[in-house]
């Protein structure tokens, strides 16, 4: 054989190799989904993500079957972990990265911008205004997407696979990293990225000083205004720290409130993206804020704002911003 035939033979053993490697470590992690299918069933508000492996007995390792039902229903079938990946939503782009995948991106959303180096990807538009035409021509093994994406079902109909994922809390985003971490072969990374997360919570309530415990915070997502509620990934994490919300969870992860019912609430504590807690006071009313007025408020700077309003790996990263801000209220009272 030809030393070209001869290292030809070698790729094609090392790529067989790396796929039966990525199919054990899926059967690995479908077993152990069996096991907690009961558990996830009961969860009525998450949609059940599982991942089923089928693999004949006499058909090659190149071959090894991988279906994942994501948090829609549907079902994408994989021969082999995608090497090309379009993230149409920032939070799961910077879950793939965290996975050390980002060089399997080939295209993103308008806002995805951190890591660094997925700024020089092509932008896609956003949930809105997805450009179609060109997501369907960077031909992606599969696209990432939010339920709320409007163009899901058009990329479906164009035979585009989709890969629906929720992350509305705490549990959904830790779920969301281990379906992206089996579907990748990550696994391993995404279990470590939890536990750095669980303990920069941890570190974070410690940080709380025990006199800001309790307090009542108004977390403002949209100036309309939209907030944050108890039922949020952000309003768990406020939980986590100690703190209040005055938005119960029965109104939803992030309801749009009557401005009127945020001045009667009187929130201790205001939390907003800078430029808009500037505002705030020449709102209609909120000059009675008394958070407001005592300055007991944490203004974010745009980078910081968007980070904690992103509910994928820097979720523990966030949770140390927030606890720093309370910490800085209670020195200056």
């Amino acid at each position: 054989m030809s030393r070209s035939g001869t290292r030809g033979a070698e790729r094609r053993r090392g790529a067989a190799a790396r796929v039966t490697a990525w199919a054990r470590c899926a059967v690995g992690w479908w077993l152990a989904t069996l096991s907690a299918a009961a558990f996830f069933a009961s969860a009525a508000s998450v949609a059940s993500v599982a991942l089923l492996v089928a693999q004949a007995a006499s058909a090659a390792p190149a071959h090894a079957r991988v279906t994942i039902e994501d948090d829609s229903g549907a079902r994408v079938d994989f021969t082999q972990p995608p090497a090309r990946l379009i993230s149409l939503l920032p939070s799961l782009t910077e879950a793939v990265c965290a996975l050390g995948a980002c060089d399997r991106l080939v295209g993103v959303d308008r806002y995805s911008n951190s890591p660094a180096a997925v700024t020089a990807l092509p932008h896609l538009g956003g949930l809105e205004d997805t450009q179609v035409e060109r997501v369907v021509a960077l031909r992606a093994d599969l696209i990432l997407a939010a339920p709320s994406a409007r163009v899901i079902d058009r990329l479906r109909a164009l035979g585009q696979p989709v890969l629906v994922l929720h992350t509305r809390d705490h549990r959904e985003v830790r779920r969301s990293l281990e379906v992206l971490g089996d579907l990748l072969g990550e696994r391993p990374r995404a279990d470590a990225s939890w536990r750095a997360i669980e303990a920069q919570l941890a570190q974070a309530a410690a940080r709380v000083p025990a006199a800001m415990r309790g307090q009542r915070v108004y977390f403002e997502v949209a100036s309309a205004p939209y907030a944050a509620g108890s039922a949020s990934f952000i309003g768990e994490t406020l939980a986590r720290l100690g703190l209040g919300n005055i938005v119960p969870a029965d109104m939803g992860p992030f309801p749009r409130l009557n401005p009127e019912f945020v001045v009667r609430a009187q929130p201790d504590i205001v939390m907003a993206v800078d430029r808009e807690l500037a505002r705030m006071p020449a709102r209609p009313g909120w000059s009675r804020l008394r958070a407001l007025s005592e300055r007991r408020a944490c203004g974010f700077a745009p980078a910081r704002y968007e980070m904690l309003v992103r509910p994928g790996p820097r979720l523990g990263e966030a949770a140390l911003a927030l606890a720093d801000c309370v910490a800085g209220l209670a020195a200056g009272q």
